[in-house]
């Protein structure tokens, strides 16, 4: 780790290490704003004391060691506060040196404009949707009482969070604190800078909501804290936050930008730099030099070493806890070692996944029940896979016996999420990037609408979090059209780094749930049918979704049309591949689970003449890869799934009819 070196300045007598510590981070934040020209100086002036009050004297945490497995998460969900972080994680002696501190929101910097997991050292979570934040904080709690479930002797540790005004009205925040009530989450803690402050101005402009009392309701502990430059009275709080068995909100009344001249308490401090005479006085005020910029006492300096060396010891002291577990039970320690490095178990090998293959039914079955078929097999091999259904279970087919997570009892695989479709993915992104456990999350495609900003999130993050999202297309039938996905297979696929995957029958669901877990460097959508869907001609190559993205169902040697279909269109294609057969033409016919891969890798086919690609969606994004698209360009409507699909064009003289268009207009050029 490289050592951070800032410039040092003699500390007025007068002052505590603690209020020299506050007066830095609050002067760092507003340099590092003031540098970028750009940023949020605000929350991190008024938040100061209780984020140095939770990093001097309760956050258990090894600035030598960030990822340490056991030791307390820290998530900023106000991430537009993301000075202070970086304040913070610099004082500590974390990879964050001054010139990153003077880099804020440059390009390349490891001081983004908001916290993103992976560019720096100490930061949890990517935060800045406001409120995504509390829900990952909820995550991470659930994960850590799953896995102390599970390894008492070597897991134990609190999350911490610190939200606004702006992440306790929006809706995920209710969600997620929800949930974490009716679990009993007590090693969670969030802390709500209570500034009263929003971009257009005072809260109460459009909230009159007693946040403490809403808390109560879901079951939390709160504790208020008046004045929140009192640092013995914010440390009291977090102290009986501790100790109290539900999770906590710390209410803390601040003042945002306080300090800083003529803008303290208004939302002109928010969003803007305090401008080089308003911070020159903001510095004049606690007796630093009003021309020197990033400027850290020693006092302080010694101070946070002193503090990181606690951590330390505290790192060194469970590691020896972990020596203990491997020599009296070497399996466990080395199922709980894999299982946090992400590896998956050395027996989920070709043999595994042939014997998956080998037990699904021949017969016609739904994929979203072909999935369950394969999860159940998952459940007894991967003991670290955990998830549930947004109130879907039965539906989704995620129900596969396993034991639920409750209060008190964390030792399942099961997660109720209730009808809390934001909070599902947001709590499965904390998972996720807690470590130790695999996890997935169901309901119906067209919710994905629901989820949507979270699963951006898994994606940006590159978190692999698996979503199981069945009745995918208009077949759904009689809930209609407000049930009945259109759009959403087009709208996925334009997210970066998300692997949207759409089997057509039960060999491609295992093949696709194979890829999913595989696959460590981002989500994966598993696009599932209602309806049952025949078993396609042939059995899949090991690895082929992943490799290749498509595979051949029936093949032609020199291929008149080609017929791309993906999911239940596969099915449709090969019945109107025998009606174009019968006229004479040749027909080759491609199953196309990942539309992404088929299109780098399509070439190794060998061009058809023509081709018309066939799905129960939108057609803009085929249209680049076909002559012709058979699809569904409008909204679809109630009734019997087969005369819906049929009311919308979904049909075999459809598709053979597009397929003698596209050829006529091919051999004419």
């Amino acid at each position: 780790m490289s050592s951070p070196t800032t410039t040092t300045a003699p500390a007025p007598a007068a002052a505590t290490v603690d209020q020299l510590a506050i007066d830095t981070i609050r002067l760092l934040a507003a340099d590092m704003v003031e540098a970028a020209n750009s940023g949020h100086p605000g929350m991190p002036m008024g938040a100061a004391p209780m984020a140095w009050t939770l990093f001097s004297r309760h956050l258990r945490h090894d600035p030598s060691a960030p990822e340490w497995p056991d030791r307390d998460r820290f998530v900023l969900s106000a991430g537009h506060g993301s000075a202070l972080q970086y304040a913070l994680l610099h004082l500590f002696g974390y990879d964050v040196a001054e010139a990153d501190l003077r880099g804020f929101r440059q390009l390349g910097s490891r001081t983004p404009g908001h916290p993103e997991h992976g560019d720096t050292p100490g930061v949890e979570a990517t935060t800045g949707p406001l409120g995504q934040g509390i829900a990952m904080a909820v995550g991470m709690a659930l994960a850590e009482r799953m896995l102390a479930a599970r390894f008492p002797e070597i897991v134990g540790h609190r999350t911490w969070a610190i939200a606004g005004d702006g992440c306790l009205m929006e809706g995920i925040s209710h969600e997620a604190a929800s949930l974490a009530g009716h679990l009993g989450l007590g090693r969670l803690t969030v802390l709500w800078d209570d500034n009263r402050i929003t971009i257009d101005g005072a809260v109460d402009r459009s909230s009159s909501d007693d946040q403490q009392a809403r808390f109560r309701a879901y079951g939390w502990h709160v504790v208020e804290v008046a004045d929140g430059t009192d640092v013995e009275a914010i440390d009291t709080a977090l102290a009986e936050a501790t100790a109290d068995p539900r999770p906590s909100l710390v209410a803390v009344r601040t003042v945002i930008g306080h300090g800083a001249p003529d803008v303290a308490g208004t939302s002109a401090a928010h969003g803007s730099p305090l401008g080089p005479e308003r911070l020159a006085e903001a510095k004049r005020r606690v007796g630093r030099d009003a021309e020197a910029a990033f400027v850290v006492p020693e006092e302080v300096r010694a101070e946070c070493r002193a503090l990181a060396a606690a951590g330390h010891d505290a790192r060194t002291e469970w590691e020896g806890q972990v020596v203990a577990l491997r020599e009296a039970e070497p399996a466990r320690a080395a199922a709980w070692q894999r299982a946090e490095r992400g590896d998956l178990p050395a027996d989920l090998d070709d043999e595994f996944w042939a014997g998956v293959a080998a037990s699904l039914p021949t017969t016609p079955l739904a994929t979203r029940q072909s999935s369950k078929a394969v999860l159940q097999a998952l459940s007894t091999a991967l003991p670290e896979l955990v998830g549930g259904s947004a109130d879907l279970s039965g539906s989704t087919g995620t129900d596969v016996g396993t034991r639920p997570v409750g209060p008190g009892d964390y030792s399942g695989a099961r997660i109720d999420f209730g009808i809390r479709e934001f909070a599902m993915a947001a709590v499965l992104n904390g998972i996720s990037l807690h470590g130790g456990l695999r996890c997935f999350g169901s309901t119906f495609l067209v919710f994905a609408d629901y989820l949507r900003p979270a699963l951006r999130l898994s994606a940006l993050m590159r978190q692999p979090v698996i979503y199981v999202l069945t009745h995918d297309s208009v077949a759904v039938g009689e809930d209609g059209p407000t049930h009945q996905p259109v759009e959403h297979l087009d709208s996925l696929r334009l997210i970066p780094n998300l692997r949207v995957l759409r089997p057509a029958d039960a060999q491609e669901t295992a093949e696709a749930w194979r890829s999913a877990l595989e696959h460590t460097e981002g989500p994966t959508v598993l696009a599932l049918s209602r309806q049952g869907l025949p078993a396609l001609p042939g059995r899949p190559t090991a690895g082929h979704l992943t490799r290749d993205g498509h595979r051949v169902v029936r093949d032609a040697s020199e291929p008149d049309v080609d017929l791309v279909a993906s999911g239940s269109e596969v099915a449709l294609a090969l019945a109107a591949a025998d009606v174009l057969a019968g006229e004479g033409l040749a027909v080759r016919v491609v199953s196309v689970p990942w539309r992404e891969r088929y299109e780098a890798r399509r070439t190794g086919l060998g061009a058809a003449t023509a081709t018309v690609a066939v799905e129960a969606g939108t057609t803009l994004g085929w249209r680049h890869l076909a002559d012709a698209v058979v699809g569904v360009d409008r909204f679809g409507a109630s009734g019997p799934g087969p005369a819906v699909l049929e009311h919308v064009g979904l049909t075999v003289d459809a598709v053979a009819a597009a397929a003698r268009s596209a050829l006529q207009a091919r051999r004419g050029q």
